[in-house]
């Protein structure tokens, strides 16, 4: 993992932003239970994301979460426990970006399980080059400086976790 990442994610100066896993109502693959909410595959893949924060270490992390059934059960499945929701995190829009930097705390980490439109939201508003969409279970890394001030380190997909933990750097 990059050294700028691991060395802010110890000193607890990061925000990351995580796309819910694989949607019911979008896929054919069997749901875990209600329409709304994650694939069987898609808790799989929230588990093995879950897995890598885990690597990089939770002992300074919050973890908020959109109340939407898809985001609640991802983050149970990332985290094995439910997260607090927040209903910022569904809707987001024009003030997103304030709205993470007001919610980080100093000196802890911030991981919010939210929706690809809010991860695009806070993309434009940081003036992030991005993807029309982020992948499920992608996490967009941001470090918030002492001023407030967010600086995008880079995203990881949820299938790069064991590229980025054995040394590669961030996608930018």
């Amino acid at each position: 993992m990059t050294s700028s990442l691991v060395s802010r994610w110890q000193a607890g100066e990061v925000v990351a932003l995580v796309r819910h896993a694989e949607r019911c109502d979008q896929s054919s693959n069997p749901c875990l239970g209600p329409a709304d909410g994650i694939t069987r595959i898609g808790s799989a893949a929230a588990t093995a994301v879950g897995q890598g924060f885990m690597q990089l270490g939770m002992a300074q992390t919050d973890v908020l979460s959109s109340p939407a059934t898809r985001t609640a059960q991802t983050s149970h499945y990332m985290f094995g426990k439910d997260a607090v929701t927040q209903d910022w995190l569904v809707s987001c829009g024009k003030t997103l970006r304030d709205d993470v930097v007001a919610h980080k705390q100093a000196h802890r980490n911030l991981v919010l399980v939210t929706h690809s439109g809010c991860i695009s939201d806070f993309e434009a508003q940081t003036g992030f080059e991005h993807a029309t969409t982020s992948e499920y279970g992608s996490a967009l890394f941001v470090h918030i400086a002492a001023d407030g001030q967010p600086q995008v380190l880079g995203i990881v997909n949820a299938t790069d976790w064991q590229t980025l933990l054995h040394g590669k750097a961030l996608k930018q």
